[in-house]
């Protein structure tokens, strides 16, 4: 702006007369420069509207990139828009929130294609990355994992930070069963959080495996893009009139909630690789409770829909569950003496095609010893969140220590275990003794009562 300013003086500086006549009228002189003050400000608007327009004309269209592998052929395409907010702590002992987007000019240095598996990795200013692995499963492929790298040394980006290293979170999108040969593709927003960081990545169109050089054209369209299906058509039927001289006034109805049947009891397996042990069972029928103001929902996981993906580790397992509906995420702490749930995400899209989302991660449930598994046959329900209730039967999990593809001994839960009928056996021994107990007393006060009339 200040050269546009500047430009603009010189200009009118220029246009000035260097003297005037000592025969021109003062009025005149005057009239000159006020009208030359005028064209300098309007002007000067002018550029600095310019400037303005020239700001917002230009909005962020997202990151594209396209590596090409060994043959120079194309191998990844990807175009996607991702915002991050990061939590750093500042040198004054407080913290700081910062919030910036994944900019269009990044390097590709670090990206790879292999057969079954791709990395794509965005280098941008000063030390940042962001990077996904993509892994193949038969006839689907999906993304494993983002890692996030911010260097917290740039101070253009984090002002006054306390720490100059450099700081990886990584996290598990939800992009899954994607097929080969398609670009995955979602408008919609997804925000992945973390302690301190969220990433919220929008219209994403990603290939991991491009054959033959060639983007396809067939998309697999993630869960909150899809169309919100039809309204069921109401009843046209007429019923005949009454032919009554008088006609009574019809019944209120109201329509009842529809009961959902059990839920079929799905069966997952997680496994390193196709040629490995299992490294977590899962068996169990899952229903949740979606409730929204007043409006309350429930909705049965199909396993004949669903796939289940995942990850096992040392300390932490994660088992992902996604059907045409919905998507299910369950994350396992172990402690090294016992394990347990300790986070459930869902994503779910509901009969009014509004897409839900909510989850806790600061559970503990599903409770046993490392090297066993946790069992309820029983039906039990969770209150996840005030707005998420989950419902399981024939529940058992084992997401550690899991030898030859089989469950360890079980820990069964109270409900299916034998103190269970011990809570109304005792409840029906103890009113037992109260009653008897106030029949006595009150056997004990009529003979009393009659001592004392026959001594009168």
């Amino acid at each position: 702006m200040t050269f546009y300013v500047t430009c603009i003086s010189s200009y009118a500086a220029v246009r000035q007369p260097a003297s005037q006549p000592a025969s021109q009228p003062r009025p005149l002189r005057s009239l000159l420069n006020a009208l030359t003050l005028i064209l300098r400000t309007i002007m000067l608007r002018y550029f600095v509207l310019l400037l303005a327009i020239g700001s917002v004309i230009h909005p962020s269209h997202g990151t594209e990139v396209m590596v090409k592998g060994e043959d120079d052929k194309l191998c990844l395409y990807a175009k996607l828009m991702v915002n991050f907010s990061v939590l750093y702590e500042a040198a004054d002992n407080k913290s700081n929130s910062v919030q910036f987007e994944l900019p269009t000019n990044v390097t590709l240095d670090g990206s790879k294609c292999e057969a079954n598996s791709s990395t794509l990795k965005l280098n941008f200013g000063l030390g940042h990355s962001w990077s996904m692995n993509f892994t193949v499963k038969g006839n689907v492929y999906q993304a494993d994992s983002i890692t996030f790298s911010y260097n917290l040394n740039d101070s253009t980006v984090f002002p006054k930070s306390a720490s100059n290293e450099t700081v990886s979170v990584t996290v598990r999108p939800h992009i899954t069963d994607v097929s080969m040969d398609t670009c995955y593709s979602c408008n919609s927003k997804e925000t992945i959080e973390d302690e301190s960081v969220n990433q919220t990545l929008w219209n994403v169109l990603i290939q991991a495996f491009v054959s033959n050089g060639t983007q396809s054209e067939n998309m697999t369209t993630c869960i909150a893009d899809l169309p919100t299906p039809a309204p069921t058509a109401p009843n046209t039927t007429t019923e005949a009139p009454v032919t009554n001289a008088t006609t009574p006034a019809p019944l209120p109805t109201t329509t009842p909630t529809p009961t959902l049947p059990t839920p079929a009891t799905g069966k997952y397996t997680l496994k390193p690789d196709t040629n490995s042990t299992a490294c977590l069972l899962a068996t169990f029928g899952l229903r949740v409770g979606i409730k929204q103001g007043e409006k309350y929902e429930e909705i049965n996981l199909d396993p004949n829909v669903t796939t289940a993906s995942g990850l096992c580790g040392g300390n932490s397992s994660e088992l992902v569950l996604v059907s045409n509906t919905m998507t299910v995420t369950f994350v396992f702490a172990n402690d090294t003496k016992k394990f347990r749930l300790q986070a459930m995400n869902v994503t779910v899209k509901l009969s009014s095609g509004e897409v839900f989302s909510d989850g806790n991660s600061s559970l503990s449930l599903w409770e046993a010893s490392v090297g066993s598994s946790y069992m309820c046959n029983k039906e039990q329900n969770y209150t996840i969140t005030s707005q998420l209730i989950a419902f399981t039967f024939n529940l058992q999990v084992q997401p550690f220590g899991v030898k030859k593809d089989v469950f360890s001994t079980a820990q069964e839960c109270f409900l299916d275990s034998d103190l269970s009928f011990l809570v109304p056996m005792a409840v029906g021994v103890a009113l037992s003794l109260l009653i008897v107990l106030v029949l006595i007393s009150y056997l004990i006060g009529r003979r009393k009562s009659r001592t004392g009339y026959q001594s009168v």
